[in-house]
């Protein structure tokens, strides 16, 4: 049998101690599978006294992991540590350098470095794996590095963070306010105490960038990703959207135009109907759209330490199957150094439309206003509506709502600045694409 698959793991919190349970526990099997055994044979954390309810005997410790990479007697670096920069990036750049495979969680890495460290990958004959940077569990990675080759792909979306979309559904679900919703997420380790990276859409962007690179064949570009995250949506927005057929979503969405690459990540209107509509919860879901498969949807855990742990392992596998001399598949896909340079798309219709909200004041005229600003703009309205108010509050500002057919992003900005500056809002607009989707 060929001799055994050493590995070292830098960070033993949820997800590394269940990596090192999975690895230790199933043993056996594993040997069976990969046809070599795999042995964890050097870990490093920050804490050497905790009880983490591992058996490290036999196993060397490095309380630096970036000695670790250079020191160790692994074949394989396995980083959970996290963090665009240091240490995880110089231990990455130290494990690549010395001709060791690297297995990562680390999409805030891979969004910053991933080009560079794939090409340091390359050009030492060793693995960079990093299945579970993206949506957890789901093997999207995988699926577009290998089994969708030779397709062409036209547009890859999805719910790609478990806590956004855990408390858009809690708001629809049980009528409750985005702060309680969050406050309950915290409470059952769904969201960090600082939440800002899922809530403000950052942590999408990261992953949308490296589904971007693998999608198109170009550099990971995260600067170039439009971001809106969830704060601002309300109890009321969830439920105009359910009236009109919808529900609200974060989704990530790269797609291919006549001009460029298009990224953004946004709350988005999607068909009550629809596939993705259906996603709750922590759960993840990323549809690809290719031109010979047609369209996969992929979903499933997004998040949590065996969720997480299952994608590393299985990029460890990998590893383990792999034979000297068998090519395996280009860390993004295609070669780092035949990555196109990324071309952001110009402004252009949305094929979706636009939800806005407004409070007006209650006077003559602002209703023909707001559609005379639509028109001017060269928006062609779906619906316009003016809501009742509700009987506790007979008096106040009124809630005027607008559904819009295709139109130019710019020309709803446009159009809601003019309706700001007549002076009759109350508060400020809400703008919500609604997305297109196959299923509907």
């Amino acid at each position: 049998m060929t001799d055994a698959l050493k590995i070292g793991i830098a960070g033993l919190g949820t997800v590394g101690a269940a990596l090192f349970r999975a690895i230790t526990t199933r043993h056996n099997s594993l040997t069976d599978i990969c046809g070599r055994e795999i042995i964890i044979t050097a870990v490093s954390a920050r804490d050497r006294t905790r009880d983490r309810g591992l058996d490290l005997s036999g196993t060397a410790w490095f309380d630096d992991p970036v000695e670790m990479a250079r020191e160790a007697d692994i074949d394989v670096y396995v980083e959970l540590i996290g963090g665009e920069g240091d240490p995880a990036y110089s231990a990455a750049r130290e494990a690549l350098g010395r001709g060791r495979h690297f297995v990562t969680a680390n999409k805030a890495m891979l969004a910053r470095h991933g080009v560079e460290l794939a090409m340091l990958a390359e050009n030492n004959g060793v693995l960079l794996n990093f299945e579970a940077a993206v949506a957890g569990g789901i093997p999207v990675i995988k699926a577009m590095r290998e089994s969708l080759t030779g397709n062409a792909i036209q547009r890859v979306y999805g719910i790609l963070n478990g806590t956004c979309n855990y408390i858009l559904t809690r708001m629809q679900r049980d009528n409750i306010g985005f702060a309680e919703c969050l406050s309950d997420a915290q409470r059952l380790g769904y969201a960090e105490a600082d939440p800002t990276f899922d809530i403000e859409g950052n942590d999408t962007a990261h992953k949308l960038a490296i589904l971007t690179s693998l999608a198109f064949g170009v550099q990971i570009a995260s600067d170039e990703v439009y971001i809106e995250g969830i704060t601002n949506i309300s109890v009321d927005d969830i439920h105009a959207a359910d009236e009109l057929g919808f529900r609200i979503k974060l989704l990530g969405v790269a797609q291919r135009t006549a001009s460029g690459i298009e990224q953004r990540v946004h709350p988005t209107m999607v068909p009550k109907g629809s596939m993705i509509a259906q996603v709750e919860g922590v759960t993840n879901a990323v549809t690809i759209e290719a031109d010979i498969l047609g369209e996969l949807m992929l979903s499933g855990p997004g998040a949590g330490g065996d969720a997480t742990a299952s994608a590393v392992l299985g990029d460890v596998a990998d590893i383990a199957k792999s034979r000297p001399g068998h090519q395996q598949a280009p860390a993004l896909g295609r070669p780092a150094a035949k990555l196109e340079p990324y071309r952001r798309a110009r402004m252009r219709s949305h094929e979706g439309g636009y939800f806005i909200s407004l409070r007006v004041e209650d006077r003559a005229g602002v209703f023909a206003a707001v559609a005379s600003r639509m028109a001017e703009n060269g928006i062609s309205l779906e619906s316009i509506v003016q809501r009742a108010r509700p009987s506790d509050a007979p008096e106040g500002p009124r809630r005027v709502i607008l559904v819009t057919h295709a139109t130019m992003e710019a020309n709803v900005r446009a159009a809601v600045d003019g309706i700001k500056a007549e002076g009759y809002l109350a508060g400020e607009p809400q703008v919500i694409r609604i997305e297109r989707t196959s299923e509907n």
